[in-house]
């Protein structure tokens, strides 16, 4: 199994694991909370034999990383990914972010630029800022995140049953278009996650700024996202980092909920696959 070292935590070193697939332009895939790398498996599949070579990698905390109680903050979660986009010398990449690795991708080009990157995916994603402030009138209040953290804090695993029934549009496509046996692959991801991990990192998606990492984006972007997305609404996120990066395609999914990459994989692998080639 690969890892790459970014830390130390007393006695232990603070790992992050990886799966490198694949030949030809590399394709790098940052998950969304509280999931793993291995939530990306619809995707792997039909960029592999669209003849990428895929990068995935499990966020400090989740899947098969180390699970230390400090660095969930966006500046130390991309100085984690930055080592590992150093230790591959990956070039001419493609950095895709999902929900909160939206984050991660924004807040990567605002922090080392754009050598490395060809072109950048949000995909379902956390930016430009999702709190409610003076100056970003259209984010939510502070007590909904406040909220989310008591409801972990009291009951982790049964607060994670009624998320996915959410992040999937169960209601809707349970039976469908997703198993209850993938909802429950994502829980038990999540479940086996960092407690710590999982309540700090609301604070992080939910508190950071990206407005201002969004504008360093100079190269080809593809903003993704579904319009039934209940978790992270269009029209907070994806419409608006839309709008701040020029030149940016936008592709809205009808009828998509936040977890699209299973439910709408047919469509959102078309959409994503022929940007790549463009």
């Amino acid at each position: 199994m690969p890892f790459v070292t970014v830390g130390q935590e007393n006695s232990g070193p603070i790992s992050i694991y990886y799966e490198d697939h694949g030949a030809g332009r590399p394709v790098v895939l940052a998950h969304g909370w509280p999931l793993s790398g291995a939530s990306w498996e619809r995707q792997v599949v039909a960029l592999l034999n669209a003849g990428f070579r895929v990068i995935t990698y499990d966020r400090r905390g989740f899947g098969a990383s180390s699970r230390p109680a400090t660095g969930y903050d966006y500046d130390t979660l991309v100085a984690d990914l930055d080592t590992l986009m150093t230790e591959l010398d990956l070039r001419d990449a493609t950095l895709v972010g999902f929900s909160m690795g939206g984050g991660e991708v924004a807040r990567y080009v605002g922090t080392h630029g754009v050598d490395r990157l060809a072109s950048v995916v949000f995909m379902s994603a956390v930016p430009p800022f999702l709190l409610h402030t003076d100056d970003n009138p259209e984010g939510a209040p502070p007590e909904l995140f406040s909220g989310l953290q008591a409801q972990i804090a009291a009951d982790r695993p049964g607060w994670l049953s009624h998320l996915f029934q959410d992040f999937y549009n169960a209601d809707v496509f349970g039976g469908t278009r997703i198993s209850d046996a993938a909802i429950q692959s994502s829980w038990n991801i999540a479940a086996a996650g960092s407690a710590i991990g999982t309540w700090e990192l609301v604070t992080s998606f939910s508190h950071t700024d990206f407005r201002d990492d969004l504008a360093t984006v100079t190269v080809p972007t593809l903003v993704i996202h579904g319009d039934a997305d209940r978790i992270v609404p269009f029209e907070i996120s994806g419409r608006r980092t839309h709008e701040m990066i020029p030149g940016s395609r936008l592709e809205v999914i009808a009828g998509a909920p936040h977890g699209m990459g299973w439910t709408h994989a047919d469509e959102v692998n078309k959409v994503l696959i022929n940007f790549l080639a463009e």
